[in-house]
């Protein structure tokens, strides 16, 4: 390996050097062409058009559908068939074996998930990056960026070391070029993060023996810096960006996105959204982008709360019952305990990497910060009459009253105190915990991060959270049930998959979540990563002993 500071200067070096990148998105680029081709629904995916590679440089293609278009004969599906290339997820070599136990099949499906620069399409939304990747699989065919790091747990021992430094190393390009990791490697995503957990990765990958934490000081600060973007001067009261500065001085965040335009990968669910609520369009469609921002897209937890009455409870039925429409997100106004708990680690990372670089001074402004955030996050997230973290309202100056797993979050980064565990995981086990593992929301609805489903990423937050504090039974409780749920459904479908349905499940049943925009998702990044190390940490769980049953294709 280099020494630590060489790989640092040499990175930043090529990014000073490098062109400006090109951030024009699909509807940049065809303007009137694209709204007509989402509009129509030349396909049924909006997500399709928009990873589409143009045939021809774009400007001749827009300039070829403006004197056509208004031909009698003109065939829009026709136009774009011949104009664009369709990049479908292609079935693999690959089907899994009846019969290949669990840890094997997660084992091959690494190759079949993993893409190479050289394969990147010109022209199109894909953005380029230096070194390979996992991708999540299905749809998503690009990389992403919380998801990244769930996945990046199963993919430790020496055959893998490679893959994940080329993979910690390509967030740390996007920093350099961008300014800030992306939602996802596409144009259309630039305009928004995820949850910021590239501190997470740089951990994992020194622990992994895949790079050392200090030669990524630079792209660390670097995203600290943009999410605080805002914040110098902001009086009380107010918001810039994804900053928010209470009535008290306290500085904390919120999920944003730089634009207040339909999501070109979902633009006629937008539309539809937008016109069935009074709203400003450009305000509905900020908040539906910052809840993609979450990772959470979507859920109740977005949702404007209904005042309690003594009728109806805080949380539940009332607000499951309206939970299909999303006019009444009001992400924005949100600070969400998760957010503000990684933002806390990236804060004590960064004081203790500045510290070993030198800089005693920069160390402790970055020791400073993060204690005045976590003073801020037990002052208005922590409910000690219930005994969990909950999400704050802002403009209400009002904690929220529904409990979400993202309250394990300051477990997981170690920013809770003993007594706040030891309540947390009370209440977690008469309220969250589920036949198949930890419960996303106690509030159920149609959308996908709400109950009944489970997400792998929550699942492992809570067990390593639990288990960081004492907790142990209570970890290996939800750990052991979440691996029987992966475990029953590939030995009846061989295959994993994106969420699960956390309930008890009946012998022809299926296990598979639902709800959300799109069609359950094969693959699946996150989740075999997470599996993967759970399974190793667990070695007598009978998950080790389930095989497929069947024989499924794995598309790529």
């Amino acid at each position: 390996m280099s020494h630590p500071g060489a790989a640092t200067g040499e990175r930043t070096t090529r990014a000073a050097a490098a062109p400006a990148p090109d951030t024009l998105t699909p509807a940049d680029r065809y303007q009137e062409l694209f709204t007509a081709v989402q509009s129509t629904r030349v396909f049924s995916d909006s997500k399709t058009f928009v990873d589409c590679a143009p045939r021809a440089e774009p400007e001749a293609i827009l300039a070829a559908y403006r004197a056509q278009s208004g031909l009698p004969d003109f065939d829009l599906p026709a136009f774009v068939q011949a104009n664009f290339e369709l990049i479908e997820p292609a079935p693999s070599d690959y089907v899994s074996v009846p019969g290949q136990p669990i840890a094997d099949h997660i084992g091959d499906l690494w190759p079949v998930l993993t893409r190479h620069p050289q394969a990147h399409p010109l022209r199109s939304s894909l953005l380029q990056l230096p070194h390979s990747y996992v991708v999540p699989g299905g749809r998503f065919r690009e990389l992403y960026y919380w998801d990244s790091y769930f996945t990046l747990l199963g993919l430790a021992g020496d055959e893998h070391r490679p893959l994940v430094r080329g993979m910690v190393e390509n967030f740390a390009h996007l920093l350099d070029t961008y300014g800030h990791v992306p939602n996802g490697t596409r144009s259309y995503y630039l305009g928004r993060s995820q949850p910021p957990v590239f501190a997470l990765m740089t951990e994992l990958a020194q622990r992994l023996g895949a790079g050392a934490e200090l030669d990524f000081l630079p792209q660390l600060r670097r995203e600290h810096a943009w999410w605080m973007n805002g914040s110098e001067g902001l009086a009380p009261g107010h918001a810039s960006r994804r900053v928010v500065r209470l009535p008290d001085g306290a500085l904390l965040n919120r999920y944003w996105d730089e634009r207040d335009t339909p999501r070109e990968e979902s633009w006629l669910e937008d539309v539809a959204t937008a016109q069935a609520c009074e709203r400003e369009p450009a305000e509905i469609y900020r908040d539906i982008r910052a809840a993609c921002e979450s990772g959470w897209d979507f859920s109740t937890r977005w949702l404007r709360e209904p005042v309690p009455t003594r009728e109806s409870p805080p949380c539940g039925h009332v607000r499951a019952a309206t939970a299909a429409s999303l006019a009444t997100l009001c992400t924005t106004d949100i600070l969400p305990v998760d957010l503000n708990a990684f933002l806390h680690k990236l804060e004590c990372k960064l004081a203790e990497l500045t510290a070993q670089a030198g800089d005693a001074i920069g160390a402790l402004e970055f020791a400073q910060r993060a204690e005045a955030r976590k003073a801020a996050i037990v002052e208005l997230f922590w409910d000690p009459q219930q005994g969990a973290f909950f999400d704050h309202d802002w403009r209400l100056g009002a904690r929220r009253s529904c409990l979400t797993a993202a309250t394990v979050v300051p477990l997981f980064v170690g920013v809770a105190t003993p007594e706040q565990a030891q309540a947390l995981a009370r209440t977690l086990s008469q309220r969250m915990l589920a036949h198949g593992g930890l419960s996303t929301t106690e509030c159920g609805s149609d959308q996908q991060w709400d109950r009944p489903n489970g997400w792998a990423a929550l699942q492992w937050m809570a067990v390593r959270g639990l288990a960081d504090y004492g907790h142990e039974a209570l970890s290996r409780t939800i750990a052991r049930r979440w691996l029987a749920t992966v475990a029953a459904l590939y030995e009846r479908e061989g295959k994993l998959v994106e969420k699960y349905a956390l309930r008890r499940v009946e012998q022809d049943d299926t296990a598979g979540g639902a709800g959300g925009e799109y069609p359950l998702q094969d693959g699946f990044g996150w989740t075999n990563g997470v599996t993967a190390a759970l399974l190793a940490e667990h070695p007598q769980h009978t998950a080790h002993s389930c095989v497929a049953h069947a024989a499924v294709p794995q598309h790529r």
